[in-house]
This record gives structure tokens, sequence and C-alpha cells, in this order.
């Protein structure tokens, strides 16, 4: 149940922030364009969006961190697996098994001292520069996302402990495509029928 929770928050909240980051980057371009325009100019001129840089900037950090806790899930992330290839058994499990308890350990201390930033962030009035949110909310991401795919590698870890198998990613497959077989090419009786 709670996997299921993680997992749906996870990719919502990545779609979320690629799709609003989007918005935001066109409607700013937009006004840029619109600003060059003579008749136009002078009501896009009064409108000031210098805000959506450092708000598309801050979105793809958290979309970062949290991407990269979806990437250990689903297996897309990029490793370099030419020696583990080459063993097997025994000796390709622990490697395998290192490896994920060592990126456990790195992001849990990444997650660890994210939190202790974050904190000691939460005690000054530092604010952004050109939406003045608190800057401790910012950098949540850090012990947020870290946390998450510290998870994520315990979750892979256990998981590969069980069945063997780590989660491989299908790169021609698209999410909600049904694979139709091989495309069915028409009899020539067919063909004459049609005409």
């Amino acid at each position: 149940m709670l996997n299921r929770i993680l997992n749906h928050l996870e990719e919502w909240l990545i779609a979320f922030l690629i799709g609003a980051a989007t918005l935001v980057i066109f409607f700013a371009v937009v006004h840029r364009f619109l600003s060059g325009v003579p008749w136009i100019q002078d009501y896009t001129v009064k409108m000031n969006v210098s805000w959506a840089q450092e708000l598309c900037i801050f979105m793809f950090v958290w979309m970062a961190k949290f991407g990269a806790a979806y990437g250990v899930r689903t297996g897309i992330h990029v490793g370099v697996d030419v020696i583990i290839r080459k063993l097997t058994g025994t000796p390709q499990k622990m490697l395998v098994l290192f490896g994920l308890f060592a990126g456990a350990l790195f992001t849990g201390t990444v997650a660890a001292l994210g939190a202790n930033f974050v904190w000691h962030m939460s005690q000054t009035d530092q604010v952004s520069a050109d939406l003045e949110v608190p800057m401790w909310m910012v950098y949540l991401c850090v012990p947020l996302g870290s946390s998450l795919m510290s998870y994520r590698f315990l979750q892979v870890a256990y998981s590969y402990l069980k069945t063997g198998e780590l989660p491989r990613h299908d790169h021609g497959h698209v999410e909600g495509i049904e694979d139709v077989g091989p495309l069915a090419v028409p009899s020539e009786q067919e063909l004459k029928g049609v005409r």
C-alpha cells in the first residue's frame, strides 16, 4: 500500500513539475516576443516576468531529485555493468548488492546532511531573489528526494534478494500502448476486393 502511494506520488509530482515548468517557460517566451510588438508592448512591458526563470530552475531541481528516485525504482539509471555481466553466481550477486547498499548509504547520508542544512536554513530569513520564497523550502527537495532514493535502493536490493531480478527499462515500450505485433500486410486477394 505504501509503495503504491509513493509510486503514484512520485509519478504525479514529476509529471506536474515538468508540465508546469513547460507552461511557465512558454508564457515567458510569449511575453518576451510580444514585448517586441509595437502596439502590444505598452501592455506587456508593465508585466514583470523576471520570476519565471527562477521558478523553472527550482521546479527542475525538484524534478531531478524525485526523478532520480524514480530512475532507481524503474531501472533507467545509467550504470557501468561490464564487470558485473562477466561474473556469474555468488560473486555477481554480492557485487550487485554491494552497489545497491552503497547507493542507499550514500543517498541516506545526503538526506541526513540535507535535513541538517535545511533545518539550519529555516532558522534564517534568507529568501530567493525573484520569488522571495524562503530558501529552506527550495532546499527541502534534497532531504526528501534523497530519502526516497535511499528507500528505492533498499527496495530494489530486497527485491533482488528475493527474486534475483533487477528492474529493467525497455526503451521500446511506451506506457499505455499495447503491442499489436507485426503489421499485417494485405494479400493480393484482399487488395483486389478493395478496388
